[in-house]
C-alpha cells in the first residue's frame, strides 16, 4: 500500500502542529530549538525550490556531527550545512556562514564522502557533489534565507608544506 503525498502547505502545518506537541512533551533549550526551527523552516523552504530532500541530521556511526541535510538538485547531491539567527541580516554581526570554518568544512567533507559509500557501486564515483550554506533567519514576523551555493571546494586542498631554507 502506498500513501499519497500531502501538498507541501498541509505536510507543513501537520509537521509544525507535531512539533508543538513535542516540544510541549520533551522541552528543548532555546538555542537548540531555534536550531531545530531553522531546520524546519529550511526543509520546506528547499522543497518549495524543487529539492529532493533525501535525509536530514544524517549521522555516520564512525564519525561525529551531522549533515543538516541532505539534498539532490537535478543530478547533484547537496550538502546543506544550516545556520540559524534570530537577528536579520542587517544586525547580524558577521555572516551565519562565517560560522562554517575550515575544520567544520574537513569535518563536513568526511561526513559526506561516508555517506557517498551508501550509494549504489555504480552510480558512487559519478555523483556530482556540492556543498552550500543555508542561512535562515527567524524574525518575529518573517523567515528569510540567504543561500551560498558552492560554499567551499569538496575536496579538501593540499596540505601547505612548511617552507624548507
Amino acid at each position: 500500500m502506498t500513501i499519497p503525498a500531502l501538498p507541501l502547505a498541509l505536510e507543513r502545518r501537520l509537521h509544525t502542529t507535531l512539533r508543538a506537541l513535542a516540544d510541549r512533551r520533551c522541552p528543548l533549550p532555546p538555542h537548540l530549538l531555534t536550531g531545530e526551527r531553522g531546520e524546519d523552516a529550511a526543509f520546506f523552504h528547499l522543497r518549495r525550490l524543487g529539492y529532493t530532500v533525501v535525509a536530514r541530521r544524517w549521522r555516520s556511526r564512525r564519525l561525529p556531527g551531522d549533515l543538516d541535510l541532505i539534498a539532490w538538485d537535478g543530478p547533484t547531491l547537496v550538502i546543506f550545512e544550516i545556520k540559524t539567527l534570530t537577528t536579520p541580516r542587517t544586525q547580524a554581526f558577521a555572516p551565519a556562514e562565517s560560522a562554517v570554518d575550515r575544520p567544520k568544512q574537513d569535518m563536513l567533507r568526511k561526513m559526506a564522502a561516508s555517506y557517498l559509500h551508501l550509494l549504489p557501486e555504480p552510480h558512487r564515483d559519478s555523483v556530482s557533489l556540492r556543498f552550500d550554506i543555508l542561512s535562515v533567519y527567524l524574525l518575529p514576523h518573517a523567515t528569510e534565507f540567504d543561500h551560498l551555493r558552492d560554499a567551499f571546494p569538496g575536496t579538501a586542498p593540499p596540505a601547505r608544506r612548511p617552507r624548507t631554507s
